[in-house]
């Protein structure tokens, strides 16, 4: 009988190890207590390593084990995982999104009502210090207090039905989620995150990316409640560590509760110098049933991974490219990039997404709306979306998925168009190929361009009168903005739209300023 070998790199709950010993088919190598180069060695003849976050997989580690069918993350981060480098050995990365859960979600109250009532060190000054003093520790209920939820997603929505049943007032911010969601639940829904920076209580639950890191900082603190009450249970950099300090230090913020932090292990972190601050060390998948949890289906996704059955989770599994002709794959990767364009151009809760095939290219229409999918969730949905999960993410979030296969066009030989709805607006962006792998944008929403998908990109939709592109161009001059690529298209409406491809990122200011332009109609701002 053919054995699959599954190499545990890191400890897991005992009982994903039974699950693993259990089958007659899997031979098991208990490698967590083995040093980490002896670990290369074991790795080489592997079908399946699981790992943790003491175990890195670099370039090292996948040398090693370029044999690999698949490495199980046994939790949700995989910031300790080169995933394109594990895709260029054709090892499948997974990873366990959903065990932890609850776990995060009672850690969140724990830190909210330890911060209301002071109890870690009302705690400290009966126990350690024995001193018996009831006048000192008088705190806060959390009755009628009013609660900013930042992410309404799988953790953020617990929360703030937890946070009901304690009868505060709950308002959350999600912009890409339908209101619905919140008010289903019984909590208010916002778009003004004004908001939000108003609440007695804010907690934040979003994954960590280039929008989200630092976005609450100075100037948010500034705005908020003397006295307001920080919850930090998702992922550390969400919060301005240096800003929360000032906040902590001065009293505007009275207290905050924080489980992550910017660089971990956090021993020599100054937030730990102030008496207003309650701390745990990284605990938010921290449970018995949150480990159990996730050791049974890390080992239940190898098993299943080792004899090729299924790849639960994956992160960076396409379609079997062994069943599609060479040209498909580079449109697959652009969709990808054409929905994560098209997503920052229409920010906004999704309605709906339509891709739409013309040419050989419509006969795969369906692949290439799942990598559309997870191109327009990336930034959503963190490390939760990946090529197997986006159709029931999508659901999950209400957006309905469409493809459509369209007869040839006179003009491309394959035209692939993705259509995105959101509450606000709709963009439909078609693409082409040209010579089998160069990658063109050659519409927006009925404008003609040219375009490479790539770099960062301001699209300045403006009235079609003398002197606009002066104008643009002497104001991104004046911000230092170097203008690489300037493409234009116009339209029989005396519209132009300007595709400009810039050197460097742009700040908001420098959109603002261009929003402020007489010719104006719309300026948005992407980065692929």
């Amino acid at each position: 009988m053919e054995k699959y070998k599954i190499v545990v790199c890191d400890h897991i709950h005992e009982e994903g190890l039974n699950l693993l010993r259990r089958d007659d088919q899997v031979e098991m190598i208990f490698a967590a207590d083995m040093d980490k180069t002896a670990l290369l060695d074991v790795i080489k003849d592997a079908d399946v390593a699981i790992t943790r976050s003491s175990t890195d997989v670099d370039d090292k580690f996948i040398q090693a084990g370029r044999g690999l069918k698949a490495i199980v993350r046994a939790g949700v981060g995989v910031d300790n995982v080169d995933i394109p480098g594990c895709s260029k050995e054709g090892i499948i990365v997974m990873n366990v999104p959903t065990a932890n859960t609850i776990a995060a979600v009672e850690l969140t109250m724990t830190h909210m009502l330890s911060c209301m009532r002071m109890f870690p060190y009302s705690h400290d000054h009966l126990k350690n210090q024995r001193v018996w003093k009831r006048e000192k520790w008088y705190g806060y209920e959390l009755k009628g207090k009013k609660l900013g939820v930042i992410g309404f997603g799988n953790i953020g929505s617990r929360v703030g039905i937890r946070s009901k049943a304690f009868e505060m007032d709950v308002i959350a911010y999600d912009p890409y989620i339908h209101s619905s969601k919140a008010s289903d639940v019984g909590v208010k829904y916002t778009t003004n995150f004004e908001d939000i920076l108003a609440c007695d209580i804010i907690t934040i639950h979003t994954p960590k990316n280039k929008e989200t890191v630092g976005m609450i900082g100075a100037d948010e603190i500034a705005k908020m409640k003397d006295g307001v009450v920080l919850i930090n249970c998702a992922r550390g950099g969400l919060y301005d560590e240096d800003a929360l300090y000032d906040g902590l230090k001065s009293g505007k913020i009275r207290f905050a509760g924080i489980d992550v932090f910017n660089k971990e292990p956090a021993i020599d972190n100054k937030l730990l110098d102030l008496d207003n601050i309650c701390v745990s060390p990284h605990l938010g998948a921290n449970t018995f049933e949150s480990q159990l949890g996730i050791a049974l289906e890390a080992a239940q996704q190898a098993i299943e991974a080792a004899k090729g059955i299924a790849y639960p989770h994956a992160l960076n599994l396409p379609i079997d490219e062994t069943k599609i002709p060479s040209f498909v794959k580079p449109f697959l990767e652009m969709s990808q990039k054409i929905g994560f364009l098209a997503s920052q151009m229409n920010k906004a809760p999704i309605v709906s997404i339509k891709v739409s095939g013309r040419g050989d290219i419509a006969e795969y229409v369906n692949s290439l709306a799942t990598f559309v999918t997870v191109g327009a969730l990336a930034d959503i949905s963190g490390d939760t979306i990946n090529y197997v999960n986006a159709d029931f993410i999508a659901k999950e979030r209400g957006i309905k998925i469409e493809t459509e296969e369209l007869p040839a066009s006179t003009v491309y030989k394959n035209l692939v168009t993705v259509k995105l709805t959101t509450d606000k607006n709709v963009i439909e962006i078609s693409t082409t190929m040209f010579n089998d792998d160069v990658q063109r944008i050659v519409d927006i929403n009925g404008f003609g361009v040219d375009v490479e998908p790539k770099g960062n990109m301001i699209l300045f939709k403006n009235t079609d009168v003398p002197g606009v592109i002066g104008q643009v161009g002497t104001l991104l001059a004046a911000h230092e903005v170097n203008i690489a690529d300037f493409r234009l298209g116009r339209n029989k409406s005396g519209e132009a739209l300007a595709v400009i491809i810039v050197d460097s990122a742009v700040n908001d200011k420098t959109i603002k300023e261009l929003s402020a332009l007489k010719a104006c109609i719309s300026v948005s701002y992407a980065r692929i």
